[in-house]
């Protein structure tokens, strides 16, 4: 069960799609803009993965709420000064040994406090570009 926050235009859920695919995942993916939104379903659909992906519009500060399951992966690529907001409430949806991806964790100053301080999370950073914060849940 993958989670993406800030879907755009669907790039990075299509790469997740190929992995999940080979699993039987599923991807919940949730973007604020309509338009981005629309797009984002329009390259599930020409990619043939519009099956296993659910496209959640609106605010995500909101939205995620909606999410009851257990969580194996969850990848956040939205609004940077919302990121501690985001694990703050997904983080116990997120399974032992579940993976949190940030991206452009460089732009997110308050997310690498959070998980640092945490002692159920180990974290490593890959800082290229804007960087990358590879969380892993350890309890």
């Amino acid at each position: 069960n993958v989670v993406e926050l800030g879907t755009s235009t669907g790039i990075s859920g299509l790469w997740l799609c190929l992995a999940i695919q080979k699993t039987g995942g599923r991807l919940t993916t949730f973007e604020y803009d309509a338009g981005r939104a629309a797009t984002a379903r329009r390259h599930f659909k020409e990619a043939g993965v519009d099956s296993i992906v659910t496209v959640v519009e609106g605010d995500a500060h909101q939205t995620i709420a909606r999410l009851k399951e257990p969580i194996d992966v969850l990848f956040i690529d939205a609004d940077k000064e919302g990121y501690v907001d985001y694990c703050n409430k997904l983080l116990p949806l997120l399974r032992p040994g579940g993976l949190i991806l940030a991206h452009n964790v460089g732009m997110a100053s308050d997310y690498d406090r959070l998980v640092m301080a945490n002692p159920a999370l180990e974290t490593l950073y890959y800082m290229q570009g804007e960087g990358l914060g590879i969380t892993l849940k350890k309890r």
